[in-house]
């Protein structure tokens, strides 16, 4: 039995099979199935900056690592500056109490028996600390690492960018390690604080954290 021509498909081809019938399929769209790259700044400090806070907090160097850093800088930038320092306090200061106690006496004296030499040596050291700070904030600002830090493998960066700060900027941060000092509050604050920073990070945003 024959039927009539289809007014719709007069030459009685087959219409192609429905879309997914017997056919190769698309690949399923991204996340279906398939384990997805994780989120920028998910697990690793980006080199755009610290978007994810709660991402990077393991990152942040620790305070004892800090600490650690500070006391090999003081033994291999500043030990000799501070002793030359030292010394000269220590002359000028027994020289003035020489002087002081000759005068007492009720004798003539034109000059103490130090001889100056304690101001010599103040000078000296002053000269040499200025030269060991100049020194540390170049280390810091331009390759991001001092002495100490680079051997407890820590770094400084600025909290937007994650790059070196520079040496101008970490010399200002420098300067600002004094309100650090009063009663030492500043330097134990990394203690508690969230992304373990000192008065003086706050300050100039920036950051400490593990370099690997």
């Amino acid at each position: 039995m024959s039927y009539p021509p289809d007014p719709n498909n007069p030459y009685g081809q087959q219409p192609p099979p429905p879309p997914g019938y017997g056919y190769p399929q698309q690949p399923p769209q991204p996340g279906y199935g398939y384990p997805q790259q994780p989120p920028a700044g998910y697990g690793i400090p980006q080199q755009g900056g610290y978007p994810n806070a709660a991402y990077v907090q393991p990152f942040y160097a620790g305070w004892g690592s800090r600490v650690v850093a500070r006391i090999i800088d003081q033994v291999t930038i500043f030990l000799i500056p501070s002793i030359v320092l030292g010394i000269g306090y220590t002359k000028t200061l027994s020289d003035t109490l020489d002087t002081l106690q000759q005068n007492a006496d009720g004798t003539y004296t034109t000059a103490s028996t130090g001889g100056g030499g304690g101001a010599v040596f103040f000078l000296i050291g002053g000269l040499l600390q200025i030269a060991a700070i100049a020194f540390f904030t170049y280390l810091q600002g331009t390759k991001g690492q001092s002495l100490g830090q680079r051997a407890v493998n820590i770094r400084l960066a600025s909290e937007a960018t994650g790059q070196p700060i520079g040496w101008g900027m970490a010399f200002v941060r420098q300067l600002c390690h004094f309100l650090d000092g009063i009663c030492c509050l500043g330097y134990l604050w990394p203690l508690w604080d969230a992304k373990k920073q000192t008065f003086a990070d706050k300050i100039m945003s920036t950051v400490v954290v593990k370099s690997s």
